[in-house]
C-alpha cells in the first residue's frame, strides 16, 4: 500500500462523524447498511449523512450496491486488511509485541 491511499483513508476517518458511519457499517460487514439503517442508528441528517458516505467513498473505505431501489453500503474488506497490514509492517522490530511478563520474585525479609 502506498502512503497516499493510506493518508487518504485516515483523513477520511479522521472525521467523527465518518468514524462512527464507517464502524457501524463495519459491525454489519457483508449484510451491509442501507442510508436509511444508517440515518435510524446515528440520527444524521440526510444530507449529512451523503456527504460522509460520498467521502468514505472515494478513499475507498466503503463499496456502494444499488439493490432496486436502495444503495447498500459495505466496508471493503480488502483495504481494511491492507491498512492493518500497512501499520503493523515491520512493528516491534519483528519481535512479539505483547509485553513479556515479568515475574516477581518473593521478597525475603
Amino acid at each position: 500500500m502506498k502512503n497516499t491511499n493510506a493518508v487518504q483513508a485516515f483523513l477520511a476517518l479522521g472525521q467523527e462523524s465518518r468514524l462512527n458511519i464507517f464502524r457501524l457499517i463495519v459491525q454489519r460487514g457483508d449484510e451491509g447498511l442501507t442510508p436509511s439503517q444508517i440515518i435510524e442508528k446515528l440520527g444524521i441528517p440526510n444530507a449529512t449523512l451523503s456527504f460522509h458516505l460520498k467521502e468514505l467513498v472515494q478513499a475507498d473505505l466503503l463499496l456502494v450496491e444499488r439493490q432496486s431501489r436502495n444503495l447498500i453500503y459495505r466496508p471493503n474488506a480488502k483495504l481494511v486488511q491492507d491498512l492493518s497490514e500497512f501499520l503493523l509492517d515491520n512493528c516491534c522490530g519483528g519481535q512479539a509485541c505483547v509485553p513479556v511478563k515479568v515475574s516477581k520474585k518473593a521478597k525475603s525479609i
